[in-house]
């Protein structure tokens, strides 16, 4: 007599503990049936962003190892201080593709400006003693007034500025499209929700129909209902791989990360090229701003940077690496695009592949195991759920509108 739920005309073999366990037991099958159907678009879209993540970590070395190369072999006496803010230059690289807020246009210039007073003191002026740490700090801050390497470290910032920003954005997305699904794997049903999936999946074990299974219309009604804010999410969720299509396009060509990233040396290369040819002028320049160089004893060992260190790893990314990168993006997104509407069509796939019985057969339609479902069956969405005869929905969940949120603003950068 005291059953919330299931309660029957005739005799019932359920207590009220065993309806609390079953109560349970419903909502954990939801789970696992919600787990089990986005699995293979959450493993896809994982997979992906590590090794995005990780061919862009290689891609950065990569560069990296090409401008201390480029002291190493044709600036010698300078590559040891140089290699240091190379490394410095990376990192920051690093941290602004992985999602740090970091300037990039401040980071080119950070590095121009440290490279400047090592350029002077080894190639425009070069002394038997080194200059002062005060000097060199004077240089520095003169440098961008100065314009030793012309217009080259705008033209890095340029090109950084336009390449780093849609791998960083394409980076966020994907991240961010496994937060989406962690989060609909894991919705709170509300009680409402869960009373009408307990009444949907056990309460006929509670009259020893344990082989029956609900009507379609009947399930179709009761997910539309509890499932309610996560079809709320499939605009976006189009939207959202729309999107990732557009930016992958932006990421490839001339302008791509990869090309500005590997070509960084060559504009180091000219930029010290100008250094060198306009050295008595900067001299002068100097002079006026600095007054003349303060030395002291030299200490500049030669070349640390080892080059076969990272060789073996570096062998397997080549240039060649940038095609093939270009061509995963590729082969990713048409894998995607056959899960748009994946959130559009959840209900109707779990009705129809598991949960419901087939057509024709007899079905539990909330009293009784009978040849169909009478009630009218409603739409997908909040606002249809007004009219649903078997739960009562309120309103979208907070989480949900949050994540929906999330998605607007990943679109939109």
């Amino acid at each position: 007599v005291d059953l919330q739920v299931c309660s029957s005309k005739s005799p019932t073999c359920c207590t009220k503990k065993m309806e609390e366990r079953y109560q349970t037991a419903a909502k954990q099958d939801i789970q696992q049936v919600l787990q089990t159907s986005s699995a293979t678009l959450k493993f896809l879209i994982s997979r992906n962003a590590a090794a995005f993540q990780e061919a862009f970590e290689m891609l950065i070395r990569l560069a990296e190892n090409y401008t201390s190369m480029l002291f190493c072999n044709s600036y010698r006496n300078m590559a040891a201080e140089a290699t240091v803010h190379v490394q410095e230059f990376f990192t920051d690289v690093g941290l602004f593709l992985f999602g740090t807020d970091v300037s990039t246009e401040e980071s080119v210039n950070r590095f121009f400006d440290t490279l400047f007073p090592v350029v002077y003191n080894h190639v425009i002026n070069p002394g038997p003693t080194d200059i002062s740490l005060e000097y060199a700090e004077c240089l520095r801050a003169a440098r961008r007034d100065i314009r030793p390497f012309g217009n080259i470290p705008q033209k890095a910032v340029g090109q950084m500025g336009r390449s780093l920003l849609p791998s960083r954005a394409f980076l966020q997305a994907l991240n961010l499209g496994i937060e989406v699904i962690n989060t609909t794997d894991h919705l709170c049903f509300s009680r409402d929700c869960s009373r009408a999936l307990l009444r949907m999946q056990y309460c006929p074990h509670c009259q020893g129909l344990t082989l029956s299974k609900p009507c379609l219309g009947y399930c179709l009604n009761i997910l539309r209902g509890c499932l309610a804010g996560v079809a709320e999410v499939d605009l976006h969720w189009r939207g959202y791989i729309q999107s990732l299509e557009e930016l992958s396009g932006a990421l490839s060509g001339a302008r791509g990360a990869e090309r500005v990233l590997l070509n960084f040396h060559s504009l180091v290369r000219d930029a010290l090229v100008q250094a060198r040819s306009n050295g008595p002028e900067l001299s002068e320049q100097v002079n006026k701003i600095c007054g003349p160089p303060v030395r002291k004893p030299k200490e500049s060992p030669g070349c640390s940077f080892d080059q076969n260190k990272d060789k073996q790893g570096l062998k397997t990314f080549s240039r060649d690496s940038v095609e093939t990168l270009a061509n995963r993006r590729k082969e990713f997104i048409s894998h995607l695009w056959l899960h748009r509407a994946f959130y559009g069509s959840l209900v109707d796939q779990l009705c129809g592949n598991e949960l419901a019985a087939a057509d024709g057969l007899p079905c539990w339609n909330g009293q009784d195991v009978l040849r169909s479902y009478t009630h009218r069956v409603v739409g997908s969405g909040i606002k249809a759920q007004s009219a649903n005869p078997e739960v009562k929905v309120k309103g979208t969940d907070p989480v949900i509108s949050q994540i929906i949120d999330k998605l607007k603003h990943v679109i939109q950068v």
